[in-house]
């Protein structure tokens, strides 16, 4: 029986791992409006929870702040000072949503208060924990979060996570032979210095152009202009980080003072950078000694690719359990508040995935986009699943040596590069989203001079931005202070960043993918012709 091509079993993955995570989507739960009473007590602060029919909740609290943690609808009633006497404060349209991940649960509580839809979300390690923290939530906890759908979320999260961490085991190792075999066996440092200069350039190019698209449709959609989000309303600012800041951090992380906490933290700027030299430096040096250490990891690069072959046949299961869960994981109604945020992110990421790099593919590679996209079909699927892509870089590897055709050469030296400083989706992504934000925060467009600065950290930012799931919302924080716009903010956007994820990071290893292919091609005739 002739075996399924592996880009069809993940393929299948996908859409099987799609229907169960609809199939097991709790969804929002719906909730009775109810009116809160807040009052001084003997001991701290006292809250009724009153419900139709006569039926309430007392609760006790120590203090302001375990209140407002625990009653965030209830900030704003210590604005002008202490409470002088009880207030009332009408909560309608409630509903939850409870997700399960193996060793964090998260309850996300959205409700109406003054006709303005407001959004919290309440986490811990456990269930047993949540409603140790916040007891308002124990019935309801008990009763909609121990049910079916949520233990399928934590075997399925658990399941993806095992097959992504087998995929996070080989890359290190993998990463560190193949630079330094690609390297060395360039046979010359200004051959190095050549194919180093074209990918830079090619890197830096895309980032660009993924940023520039981003922010030319954030501002022809002005998705953020009348949204509500944490944090209120206000001006711009000057923020704690500078351009200059950012980029003298990124500097710093590229020499590692140690290079084996480096491995062992995954260090990914420290690692390649060091990987760098020594390939650099065994040429240098040449004689024998070159050659047996280029002999050594170039049979350590062998090993790693045999492993990774084992992981990746794996793939399909790790697909289909990411599938399930980020399906099953997502509040429908969340992604219509921020429908129109969504959208735009996802134009602006199909335009740069299924225009501008088909063409650089098409004019400067002198390749069949469509062939190219069926051959690294599997490595952009598992990267859209797993929303990482380091993670990914076993099979990207495999995609492009065994179904594209380019040499081993290229592919070890532009890969794991790519996979760190090269990241178009996540620039794109942090740039719409810190537009998006500044317009609902402000309710205007953002100044041209603001933006301009925002596309330029946001480039910085997404070279050091990791190559794991939600990497994206952290490096966001520093664009977000570059402008002065709060950091709470993000909170809204959290909801719906799994789905845009898996979207970036697959653009993210397709412009890899594709600046293989044009570098292979440039590369020169003087290049060594060892393809795999």
């Amino acid at each position: 029986m002739k075996k399924i091509p592996l880009h069809y079993q993940i393929l299948i993955a996908l859409i099987v791992g799609t229907f169960l995570g609809f199939l097991f989507n709790p969804g929002e739960i719906t909730l009775a409006d109810l009116s809160l009473t807040a009052s001084r007590s003997e001991t701290g602060y006292q809250v009724i929870e009153k419900y139709a029919g006569d039926q309430q909740k007392e609760y006790e609290f120590k203090d302001r702040n375990e209140l407002v943690a625990n009653y965030p609808e209830l900030a704003k009633l210590f604005a002008m000072g202490e409470l002088e006497k009880p207030v009332t404060v009408e909560v309608n349209q409630r509903s939850i949503h409870i997700v399960d991940s193996v060793k964090k649960v998260t309850l996300t509580y959205t409700r109406s208060i003054d006709q303005k839809m407001v959004v919290t979300s309440y986490s811990a390690s456990s269930g047993e924990e949540l409603v140790k923290k916040y007891p308002q939530w124990e019935t309801d906890y008990f009763l909609f979060g121990t049910g079916l759908s949520q233990k399928v979320m934590v075997i399925s999260k658990w399941l993806g996570d095992l097959f992504l961490r087998l995929l996070k085991m080989v890359t290190i190792p993998l990463i560190v032979t193949s630079l330094i075999t690609g390297i060395a066996s360039l046979g010359n440092a200004t051959r190095f210095g050549a194919m180093f200069s074209k990918t830079l350039l090619y890197y830096l190019f895309t980032s660009l152009l993924a940023i520039s698209t981003g922010i030319l449709v954030v501002n022809l959609i002005r998705p953020g202009i009348g949204a509500e989000l944490p944090g209120g309303s206000g001006v711009l600012s000057s923020g704690r980080e500078s351009v200059g800041s950012i980029f003298l951090d990124m500097i710093d992380r590229l020499i590692p003072t140690n290079i084996i906490h480096s491995l062992g933290a995954g260090e990914f700027l420290s690692i390649i950078s060091f990987s760098m030299l020594a390939g650099i430096f065994i040429i240098l040096v040449g004689g024998k000694h070159a050659k047996v250490l280029t002999d050594f990891f170039q049979a350590g690069f062998e090993v790693m690719m045999r492993m990774t072959m084992f992981v990746i046949s794996l793939a399909p299961i790790g697909v289909t359990a990411f599938m399930i869960y980020a399906v099953s994981s997502q509040g429908i109604e969340i992604f219509k508040t921020l429908g129109w945020y969504m959208i735009t992110v996802s134009l602006a990421l199909l335009i740069h995935a299924v225009v501008i790099l088909p063409c650089l593919l098409k004019f400067v590679a002198g390749r069949s986009p469509l062939q190219f996209a069926h051959a690294m079909s599997p490595a952009l699927m598992t990267a859209f699943s797993t929303a990482s892509s380091n993670g990914t870089l076993p099979l990207t590897m495999t995609c492009v040596e065994e179904n594209a055709k380019v040499s081993n050469e290229v592919s070890s030296f532009v890969l794991p590069l790519g996979a760190t400083i090269n990241m178009d989706g996540t620039a794109l992504y942090e740039a719409v989203a810190v537009l998006f934000i500044a317009q609902a925060y402000t309710g205007v467009v953002m100044p041209l001079p603001d933006q301009i600065l925002v596309a330029v950290t946001a480039l910085l930012a997404s070279i050091g931005a990791a190559g794991i799931p939600h990497a994206g919302l952290v490096m966001m924080a520093i664009v977000l202070q570059a402008v002065g716009l709060p950091l709470e903010a993000q909170g809204v956007i959290i909801a719906v960043d799994r789905v845009l994820d898996m979207c970036r990071t697959s653009v993210n290893v397709w412009s890899d993918s594709c600046g293989c292919a044009i570098i292979e091609r440039y590369r020169g005739p003087a290049a060594s012709s060892n393809s795999t």
